[in-house]
């Protein structure tokens, strides 16, 4: 679209001008442009894309811009003396009509500026979606969750109680965690540092995935790992395949001291592949919708 690569011309050269951008109007209003372009949904910090090697492309650009918003920014107050914060005047709290089909249950919830919500996402208090977050259409956001700066979030997913999807800005151009749809993120789960859950994985209770971590499938007697990132921003991420269904585990130590106090260490591991009862358990979910 032309509209959107004339912004992101705009949005990449007010960035690289650094200290100079600020004050300057023409920038502010570059930057209010792509807000309200992400809140639309009409542009992502990352998507969807069949030709990238692990089909989603990351819009470093896009990035760029929130970043420029942060430094272009002043403090200011929000709200009143019953509900008063203070932040950066570029990133106030997001408010929703009723006919945009978006369920934001009372009680101490809070989706910041330049984060989209689908038609149909349901917010049950308190949660937080941060800056340019992607949360799509059926998704329910549970209680004491969050979903990251720059989270992509597919269709139909729960994000159960205290669920953290980790966020990432910096450097622009690594992968933001990235959750497809149909996905069951359970309870006190931690996603983070650019992981891929993909679609119809079930991660259990409990389940902590990073960049370090190895994931053992005793399914198919593989392990999953990143790559070393070292300074290569854009070494593969760890990758859940789609209808895993994850659980905690651990691993024995079997060196020195360790060893010998009978010690072990976490360890995510695939104990079996989505299946109609694992479907039927998760469709219990609709209940709440």
């Amino acid at each position: 679209m032309p509209e959107q690569h004339s912004l992101q011309q705009e949005i990449e050269r007010h960035f690289a001008a650094g200290a100079a951008a600020i004050g300057d109007p023409a920038v502010l209003e570059a930057f209010t442009r792509l807000r309200s372009e992400l809140n639309s949904g009409r542009v992502r910090s990352a998507e969807p894309d069949a030709a990238a090697p692990l089909g989603w492309r990351v819009n470093s650009w896009v990035k760029q811009g929130i970043l420029l918003g942060f430094r272009i920014g002043q403090l200011a107050a929000f709200g009143n003396h019953d509900l008063s914060f203070v932040d950066k005047g570029t990133f106030p709290a997001r408010s929703f009509a009723p006919e945009e089909g978006i369920r934001i249950v009372v009680g101490g919830s809070s989706v910041r500026e330049g984060a989209y919500l689908a038609r149909g996402v349901i917010c049950v208090p308190p949660m937080y979606v941060n800056v340019g977050a992607y949360v799509d259409e059926g998704t329910l956001v549970d209680s004491h969750a969050l979903v990251g700066s720059c989270a992509q979030i597919g269709k139909r997913v729960h994000l159960s109680a205290a669920a953290q999807v980790g966020g990432v800005l910096e450097p622009v151009n690594a992968n933001p965690v990235i959750i497809e749809d149909d996905v069951l993120v359970g309870g006190n789960c931690g996603v983070y540092e650019g992981t891929i859950v993909r679609k119809g994985a079930v991660l259990a209770a409990g389940t902590v995935l990073t960049r370090g971590t190895p994931v053992y499938d005793i399914v198919n007697g593989i392990i999953h790992k990143a790559e070393p990132s070292g300074t290569n921003a854009e070494a593969k991420p760890l990758v859940i395949p789609a209808g895993a269904v994850v659980v905690p585990g651990s691993r024995a130590i079997t060196r020195g001291r360790a060893s010998e106090w009978g010690l072990s260490l976490y360890a995510p591991v695939i104990v079996k592949y989505r299946d109609d009862k694992t479907d039927l358990s998760a469709a219990l979910e609709d209940l709440l919708r």
